[in-house]
C-alpha cells in the first residue's frame, strides 16, 4: 500500500506538470487547428532563464528568502516565455495561417531546432544544477512521503486551472476565444479580433509552460537546452489522450498519463523484479495511449471541433 501510494503522488505531481503544457498545445489547436510544436522548447528557455534569473537574484540579494527569489524568477521566466512565444505566433505561424496544414507544422519543427540551438550557443550544452529554494524536508502521507517542492507543484497547479477555468468561461477575452474557435471570420463581424485573441492564446499558452519548466527543474534539481523536448511530446500525448482541443480532456490526460508512467515505472517495475523499471517508463504511457486512440481516436474527453464556414 505504501509502495502504491508513493507511486500515485508522484505521478500526480508529474502529471500536474504535464497537464499544464498540454493547456497550451489543446488552447492553440482549438482556436487555430494548429499543434505547435514549439511549445516544449519555451517551456526550456522558461527553465534556463529562471536558473541565470535565481543565480543573478542570488548573488545581488542574498538575504531574501528561498521562496522569494523562486517567485521573482519565475515572474522573469513568464514574461520572457511570453514575449517569445509572442514573437514565434507573429513571425513564424501568423503569415502561414491560410496555408497547407503541412506548413507550419513543418515551421513549427524548425522553430523548435532554432530554439534548441539558440540555447545551446547561450547557455551551453553541458547540464546545470537548479538549486534548492525551499526545505528539502519530507513530509510523512500515509507511510509515503512528498517534498515541499512536489506540494508547491500540486499548489501552483491546482491554482492555474482555476484561474484558467474562469478566464475562458467568465471573461470578455474567454468568450472572445471560444468565438474565434468556432469561427473565426464570424467572431470578427461581431467585434472579436481574432490575431489579438490568438496572440493573448499564445501568450497564456507560454506562460503555463513556463510554470511547467519551473515546475520540472525545481523538482529534478537539473536545465538543459534539450529539456524541453520530451516533456513537450508527453504533454502532446496528454492533450491527445485526453482529447485534443479540450482543456478538462488535457488536464486529465496529464494527470493520467502522469500515473500511467509513474506506476509503470516503480509499483510495476518492483513486480517484474526490476526488468520494467523506471527506463522503460515512457513505453507504459504510449502503449496505453495507443489503446485509447484505437478504441476512442477523438481520445477520453474529445469533442468534434467546430467545422470551419
Amino acid at each position: 500500500m505504501d509502495v502504491w501510494l508513493q507511486q500515485v503522488i508522484n505521478g500526480l505531481v508529474l502529471g500536474s506538470m504535464y497537464a499544464l503544457v498540454a493547456l497550451g498545445y489543446t488552447m492553440v489547436y482549438g482556436i487555430i487547428n494548429m499543434i505547435n510544436f514549439a511549445h516544449g522548447e519555451v517551456l526550456m528557455v522558461a527553465a534556463l532563464t529562471s536558473w541565470s534569473t535565481l543565480g543573478w537574484l542570488r548573488a545581488t540579494w542574498p538575504q531574501c528568502p528561498g521562496w522569494g527569489v523562486l517567485v521573482l524568477a519565475l515572474l522573469v521566466a513568464c514574461v520572457v516565455a511570453a514575449a517569445l512565444n509572442w514573437l514565434i505566433e507573429k513571425l513564424a505561424y501568423r503569415p502561414l495561417r491560410n496555408s497547407p496544414k503541412l506548413a507550419p507544422l513543418i515551421t513549427a519543427m524548425g522553430v523548435s531546432i532554432l530554439l534548441q540551438t539558440l540555447a545551446m550557443i547561450i547557455w551551453t550544452p553541458n547540464y546545470k544544477t537548479y538549486p534548492t529554494l525551499l526545505s528539502d524536508v519530507p513530509i510523512n502521507v500515509g507511510g509515503a512521503v512528498i517534498t515541499p517542492t512536489q506540494v508547491m507543484i500540486l499548489g501552483v497547479t491546482a491554482l492555474c486551472l482555476v484561474v484558467l477555468t474562469w478566464l475562458v468561461n467568465a471573461t470578455p477575452l474567454g468568450r472572445a476565444m471560444r468565438a474565434t474557435a468556432e469561427n473565426p471570420r464570424v467572431a470578427a463581424l461581431m467585434g472579436v479580433k481574432p490575431d489579438a485573441v490568438i496572440s493573448a492564446t499564445f501568450v497564456i499558452g507560454a506562460v503555463l509552460a513556463a510554470i511547467a519548466g519551473v515546475m520540472f527543474a525545481s523538482n529534478y534539481g537539473s536545465v538543459q537546452h534539450t529539456m524541453g523536448f520530451l516533456p513537450g511530446l508527453k504533454a502532446f500525448t496528454a492533450a491527445v489522450f485526453g482529447g485534443i482541443g479540450n482543456l478538462p480532456g488535457a488536464v486529465l490526460g496529464g494527470l493520467l498519463l502522469g500515473l500511467i508512467e509513474s506506476i509503470g515505472a516503480g509499483y510495476i517495475g518492483d513486480w517484474t523484479g526490476g526488468v520494467l523499471g523506471s527506463q522503460y517508463a515512457d513505453i507504459f504511457a504510449f502503449v496505453v495511449l495507443i489503446i485509447v486512440l484505437t478504441l476512442r481516436p477523438s481520445g477520453l474527453l474529445g469533442e468534434r471541433v467546430a467545422d470551419r464556414a
